[in-house]
């Protein structure tokens, strides 16, 4: 029995941390561009919210948990799945998904439209639905961490749908 150590990697096998780098780096700006959009003034202090919107303190918590697990998703998925193709699909979708958060943020805070941002949030969890899919085939792990993207979109959703409800119309 003879034990052989070939050396040459994969051409799946590409590096993690490089792709996490740019994903980081990608999500980092999503995140500030879409802070700074985010400005809980008196507009927002006098929309009716419903009793179960989570507390402003938590928004920052779960956007930071949720921005990073889907950067080392992005990583996963660029490691793991095998077919450029399918990994071009999945990268185009991290940043069509990064460019709709910091749209909803500029339609619900900067032009004062919940029900624009209600629209766009429909487009925004179908790319989110979208990206925990695409990598499925060769990264179950990179699908799992996206995950929770798609469960906070899905909330937030819900919570636009809610405050138009109670809110509109909006001019």
């Amino acid at each position: 029995m003879t034990l052989r150590v070939d050396l040459k990697p994969e051409p799946h096998a590409r590096g993690f941390l490089g792709p996490l780098a740019l994903a980081a780096l990608f999500t980092a700006v999503v995140a500030a561009i879409g802070g700074e959009l985010t400005q809980l003034g008196a507009w927002y202090q006098q929309l009716t919210k419903p009793w179960w919107q989570p507390p402003d303190y938590a928004f920052p918590i779960v956007w930071t948990t949720v921005f990073a697990l889907s950067s080392i998703a992005m990583a996963f998925a660029w490691r793991d799945v095998t077919c450029s193709r399918r990994r071009g699909v999945v990268v185009a979708l991290f940043g069509i998904v990064g460019g709709l958060n910091i749209l909803w943020s500029y339609l619900f805070f900067r032009l004062q439209r919940p029900d624009f941002a209600l629209y766009e949030v429909g487009f925004l969890w179908l790319a989110v639905f979208l990206m925990v899919i695409a990598p499925m085939r060769d990264s179950k792990l990179a699908s799992l961490l996206f995950f929770p993207y798609l469960a906070w979109v899905t909330i937030a959703s819900y919570l636009t749908w809610t405050v138009v409800q109670l809110n509109g119309p909006f001019s």
